[in-house]
């Protein structure tokens, strides 16, 4: 593919230079459909990133977006804070009917803000209320958010730099095979709590992922959250699990925590619960933790109501009917593993792992700037991938749980050139 300089200076002079995808991705996007985007020029480019997980029914997706104009060309409401709406509505019922009450999860539903860290600081929030405790256990490799508290118990290094103040009431446990099955699950967090010496300050609750994302696609075994899921009920302490990137289907069933059998405590959902990209975020609950008074934690956009109409579609149209779309995530889980044997046999000496579940994948090798250079080359043939890890030593791929088999094929094809052309 052959791509003309794109015209990138008002970014370069007048943007911060906070900016990141764009320096991977250095052109001007101006379309998408499905799993396309366009540049300006027309370039057609696979996306396998899904707006970082936030579009996992696609770009504009047709029913989505039918059902978002007809509410805007009616003069729905748009900005609604935490009024009463017809939209907000139709999606609690919608969300009741289709994904708790088939699940049996008993949950209370708080709208915290439009982004997942917003969800994370909310529940953070709510089990030191809860338990009047501060001190919260979160896992190496962790990511949670930007914002204050959601760094404070995020792992990489980089991202807690960026705070610029002592990140603290958090404190790290090692994550599901952090020293490689050499040590027993969870003992060194159970003997600092029982430790009366061991300076751990009795936990409010647990934060984890059941698949760390931005952490490398690290994959927790569904006996591991088990066994944490009964040392959070053993020791007092409220179990949340951050379903902001790997839930909605992402996995396979809707939430993340399913194949574990366990229902936590509390948990928190963002990016692609309103289907369509658009800012919304949940913090779910059992009822008992349903302690706030009357506005104690709010925000002015926690009532984006064209998000609510794009969600209660989007599970009308994915969720209705059982565990369709669960078995097609699962199937298209398999073609990309199929494809991860192939590239991992064609390339022995390179590559260290490949491991996921569902649609989200990651490639890992012992180069650790090897990733990038593959992201990059695939960036260049048409292929949108990005890096994870706390290195950026893994290339992630996250295509849209809607994605067709001829298109994983596509961008599984190019993933494979890509990595023999960065040997």
């Amino acid at each position: 593919m052959t791509i003309t300089q794109p015209d990138l200076s008002v970014f370069e002079t007048l943007e911060s230079e906070v900016r990141s995808y764009c320096r991977g991705w250095p052109t001007v996007f101006d379309r998408a459909q499905g799993s396309r985007m366009y540049d300006e020029d027309g370039h057609a480019y696979l996306d396998f990133f899904a707006g970082a997980g936030s579009l996992n029914y696609g770009h504009n997706n047709p029913v989505l977006k039918r059902a978002l104009i007809d509410y805007l060309s009616r003069d729905g409401v748009t900005h609604g804070l935490d009024m009463s709406t017809t939209a907000k509505r139709a999606f609690l019922q919608t969300f009741q009917d289709l994904v708790l009450r088939p699940r049996d999860l008993p949950y209370k539903v708080m709208f915290p803000g439009p982004t997942g860290t917003n969800a994370v600081e909310s529940a953070l929030k709510l089990a030191r209320k809860v338990k009047g405790r501060e001190a919260i256990v979160s896992f190496t490799n962790a990511f949670h958010g930007m914002s204050l508290g959601s760094l404070a118990v995020t792992g990489n290094a980089f991202k807690r730099a960026g705070a610029g103040i002592p990140l603290v009431h958090g404190t790290p446990m090692p994550f599901d095979n952090y020293f490689d099955g050499t040590v027993p699950d969870f003992l060194w967090f159970e003997r600092l709590l029982e430790d009366q010496g061991s300076g751990l300050n009795k936990p409010a609750a647990v934060i984890v992922e059941t698949v760390q994302g931005e952490g490398g696609i690290n994959v927790a075994r569904p006996e591991w959250l088990r066994a944490l899921a009964e040392l959070c009920a053993r020791q007092d302490m409220l179990l949340i699990v951050d379903d902001i990137q790997m839930g909605c289907g992402r996995t396979g069933a809707f939430f993340s925590f399913e194949e574990a059998g366990i229902t936590p405590d509390i948990v928190t959902v963002s990016k692609s619960i309103s289907g369509y990209g658009l800012p919304m975020s949940l913090c779910l609950f059992k009822p008992e933790l349903d302690v706030w008074e009357p506005g104690e934690h709010n925000g002015t956009f926690r009532g984006n109501n064209p998000a609510f109409v794009t969600a209660t579609a989007a599970l009308e149209t994915y969720w209705s009917d059982g565990s369709a779309m669960e078995k097609q995530t699962r199937a298209r889980g398999e073609q990309i593993e199929q494809a991860l044997i192939s590239i991992t046999e064609e390339n022995l000496a390179d590559v260290k792992e490949y491991r996921g579940r569902g649609l989200v994948w990651g490639l890992e090798f012992h180069d650790k700037s090897r990733a990038e250079r593959i992201a990059r080359r695939a960036f260049e043939l048409g292929l949108l991938i990005e890096t994870s890890g706390p290195e950026g030593e893994v290339v992630k791929l996250l295509p849209a749980l809607t994605v067709t088999p001829d298109e994983l094929d596509e961008g599984l094809s190019v993933l494979a050139r890509s990595v023999r052309e960065t040997a």
